[in-house]
């Protein structure tokens, strides 16, 4: 699994990219990978406000739905309404066209907070132990 070195990350398995003030987000390869065949994305809207470690957007798939958090407090600026007509961009290119959501961030400080990719994998380590 990839878990690109530019990105941050979160305990709840989503990436998190940055450009200036704004943050793009979506699911990690080993989230994507848990969840199995995405069938179904609940994408949040425009304009609506979302708190770190809230749920904000949904993701089903053939197994179950798992809410999908997010990463940082801000505003949605942007969605994925790709992810409407064709869910399984999340398993072929979660970082690319698999994308959930932008965020203005509303606090410097809950980004700093995130984890590296290198956190993030030993974090999987010792999920797994």
């Amino acid at each position: 699994m990839k878990y690109p070195k530019e990105l941050k990350y979160t305990k709840t398995h989503e990436w998190v990219r940055r450009e200036g003030g704004k943050v793009t987000a979506g699911i990690t390869d080993y989230a994507q990978h848990e969840i199995s065949d995405v069938v179904f994305v609940e994408i949040p809207k425009v304009g609506q406000a979302a708190q770190r470690e809230k749920p904000i957007s949904v993701v089903e798939s053939v197994k179950a739905a798992f809410d999908i958090y997010a990463p940082v407090s801000g505003k949605v600026t942007k969605v994925n309404t790709e992810l409407e007509s064709d869910p399984g961009r999340v398993n072929h290119d979660c970082y690319g066209e698999g994308w959930f959501f932008e965020l203005e961030m509303a606090d410097e400080r809950e980004w700093q907070s995130l984890m590296t990719a290198e956190e993030y994998e030993n974090s999987l380590k010792q999920e797994a132990k």
